[in-house]
């Protein structure tokens, strides 16, 4: 896999593939490479732990794709590649004289993945972004928050990974059917698709002509049996009893059976079983509501900070971290990850270029040159 993309959608989607095996080479510009190999915090090598974490167990090869020579060498890593992966906005490659069609006909088994912002056509195709723009614009943000308050900034960029994702499953799909015909394709996934592909529940209801609502509706923070309550000590507490098993043992453990009807009471400022439900949880700690929640399979558990869920054992349990850092959430029975380091800008150039077919002083010559 040649890994052509920068930041962090493109990098991750090819994380993933090398973490089961694939041999990604990620292809950076000579003299800084990766913007994100500068991004603090820094480890003990003075390399961005978020670069280790996206580029462990890739190969780095730096070429100016802006030369002749640098493009050439690119059609000769083509010729053998089983996937292609850019995330440059739509026309780069094709202005670089690396367009898909050109890449195909130099290997028609390739799969060229092309990760953008807001896809490959349409009024927005050349416009720059960031996650908050994609998600705003796809809605989803319009479901985060309170009620009478404005929008939420999500705390992760979730159109960024869910773009990353559906990359990668595209990239698996494409080569599945190439295992059919023979023949690679073009793939195009897109962040602001990342984002919209998180709302299929609010899309049906949208459909059904019964659109969700910011802190209004049951999955939005509208009902008191799915919330989340300030604890005793500051903490909070997730409440997610949807179902009425959930819910009676919830008022159960709680010592609360007097709200067994109340389940789908509305949860705003003023309202009975809402008031009522924020002083009961106001009457703990965090940690005595943990306690008392332990056995009763109610749907209730403590938010935890990032620090606190990588100590805990659940989080522990699934095997996800290594050295400080998070691994594709993941387990194949025949196929373990691999947990290697991220490589040195360029330190694998002179082999991959040796590999096909460069002698030693053509490669020299085109590092004299600053093509690699």
């Amino acid at each position: 896999m040649l890994d052509l993309s920068l930041l962090f959608p493109g990098p991750y989607c090819a994380s993933i593939l090398a973490y089961f095996g694939a041999e990604v080479i990620k292809i950076e510009r000579p003299g800084g490479g990766d913007w994100v190999r500068y991004v603090p915090p820094l480890g003990p090598e003075g390399v961005s732990l978020l670069f280790q974490a996206l580029n462990r167990g890739k190969k780095s090869l730096t070429l100016n794709l802006r030369t002749p020579e640098g493009q050439a060498i690119l059609l000769r890593l083509v010729e053998t590649a089983d996937v292609l992966l850019e995330g440059f906005r739509p026309g780069v490659m094709d202005r670089l004289g690396l367009a898909y069609e050109r890449l195909a006909a130099a290997n028609p088994r390739l799969v060229y993945c092309a990760l953008t912002g807001y896809g490959a056509h349409g009024p927005y195709r050349n416009r720059a972004g960031h996650d908050l723009n994609y998600v705003g614009l796809a809605g989803l943000l319009d479901l985060t928050g309170t009620r009478h308050g404005p929008p939420v900034i999500p705390g992760v960029p979730v159109a960024d990974v869910g773009g990353a994702l559906w990359a990668a499953i595209g990239i698996l799909q494409a080569l599945l059917e190439r295992e059919r015909t023979g023949q690679g394709q073009r793939v195009d996934a897109s962040l602001l698709g990342g984002a919209l592909g998180c709302l299929p529940l609010a899309v049906a209801r949208k459909a059904g002509g019964r659109p969700m609502a910011r802190g209004a509706d049951d999955l939005t923070g509208g009902m008191v049996c799915y919330q989340v309550y300030e604890t005793q000590d500051g903490g909070y507490m997730s409440l997610s009893a949807l179902e009425p098993e959930f819910w009676a043992a919830f008022c159960r453990a709680a010592g609360r059976e007097g709200l067994l009807g109340e389940q789908f009471s509305p949860a705003a400022a003023g309202e009975p079983a809402y008031e009522a439900m924020r002083a009961l949880f106001q009457s703990r700690t965090r940690d005595a509501w943990v306690v008392a929640m332990a056995e009763a399979d109610a749907c209730c558990e403590p938010v935890y900070s990032v620090g606190e869920a990588l100590e805990s054992p659940v989080v522990q349990a699934l095997d996800v971290i290594a050295g400080g850092l998070l691994c594709p959430p993941l387990h194949l029975s025949a196929q373990p990850g691999r947990r290697g380091a991220a490589p040195a800008l360029g330190q694998h150039t002179a082999a991959v270029l040796g590999e096909i077919g460069y002698p030693a002083e053509e490669i020299e010559r085109l590092g004299i040159a600053g093509v690699i």
